[in-house]
């Protein structure tokens, strides 16, 4: 185990302290780099993704990519968990706590736009961020890259009747800007670069020193964009968690199980299907995670910037990468 994967808790303890401090000394002149958006988006959040997404794009052998479907289980998995277990535990983990647990503590307006926000994050299965997990667990970037290209291809037209469904709201539509930039940013776009990169340095200095020396040399920097991303998020909401600390916890308890939930759920279901350690690790990465942008985005349009709903979608942004970073820590102590 890596010096990073070793004192990992550490790592992230560090980073979410430091991204609350960060914001609380920073105040409102945070919002220069918070503001910086295309469509949702955050400009640099986007660009420290990038960096540690780029590392699995720069592996994927697109002959590779074409086999994917003549083993089609990991697919099924992903697919099964994705849109016909995950909305549904979520809504039902959301109702338990906010509208019955919570009770005593929160009104019952609140408690529905609490539910709101996190039914939207579980119709929206991760786009970009899957990478980085896949990455971090030697998962199998061609089958890794099919999952997710499948995901976004369903989502454009399971999301909105899923959400309808739960909500019992009828007037929701895509914001295809948020869409259609987070997957040009975070899917296409390293793609592309991955690919000429490969292609450039194999043909230049050859496969091997490719293998151990460049990708050698990735790692540091997709993990130093990793941490940094972390103590950025924190930095953003840093006021906000410390103005209301309480309801945040509150919020990040069932969206903690949740995510746990279905990773669990996904693990032992693949393990039992036979699935590979490098297909089996993005496939429950996948569900276990979120399309946060999309997921702000709509919970912003349909219930507003200050809302009950809007803030469980940033808890959700909040608590994924430190969730995620353990799972990823799980599932290498898991490899077999």
């Amino acid at each position: 185990m890596g010096f990073f994967e070793r004192y990992l808790t550490l790592w992230v303890g560090i980073c979410i302290v430091g991204g609350i401090a960060l914001g609380k000394a920073l105040g409102s002149s945070i919002s220069v780099l918070s503001d910086m958006n295309i469509a949702t988006v955050n400009i640099p959040v986007a660009i420290l993704v990038w960096f540690m997404i780029f590392p699995m794009m720069v592996q994927i052998d697109f002959s590779s990519v074409l086999k994917v479907g003549k083993s089609p289980k990991g697919l099924s998995l992903t697919l099964v968990i994705n849109w016909l277990i995950k909305p549904f535990s979520m809504a039902f983990f959301a109702w338990i706590f906010f509208d019955k647990v919570y009770s005593a503590f929160i009104t019952p307006e609140l408690a529905q736009e609490y539910i709101a926000g996190a039914i939207l994050l579980g119709a929206a299965p991760c786009t970009a961020m899957v990478f980085v997990w896949s990455y971090l667990t030697k998962g199998d970037p061609e089958y890794t890259l099919v999952q997710v290209a499948i995901n976004d291809l369903i989502l454009l037209v399971a999301f909105v009747p899923i959400v309808k469904f739960l909500l019992g709201i009828t007037s929701i539509t895509i914001p295809y800007d948020t869409l259609i930039s987070s997957v040009v940013i975070f899917v296409v776009l390293p793609l592309v670069s991955g690919y000429v990169v490969n292609k450039v340095l194999i043909k230049a200095k050859g496969e091997k020193w490719f293998t151990e020396i460049f990708m050698a040399r990735l790692k540091p920097l997709s993990i130093v964009a990793l941490l940094s991303t972390l103590v950025l998020l924190f930095a953003f909401q840093g006021e906000k968690i410390l103005a209301n600390p309480f309801h945040i916890f509150l919020i990040a308890i069932p969206l903690a199980i949740q995510t746990y939930f279905i990773f669990f759920l996904a693990w032992g279901i693949g393990k039992k299907m036979n699935l590979s350690h490098c297909v089996l690790s993005p496939g429950s990465m996948i569900g276990a995670s979120n399309f946060f942008e999309l997921a702000v985005a709509v919970a912003i349009s349909l219930f507003g910037l200050n809302s009950g709903a809007a803030l469980a979608t940033v808890v959700g942004v909040l608590i994924e990468v430190p969730i995620m970073l353990s799972l990823v820590k799980l599932a290498n102590k898991w490899r077999y």
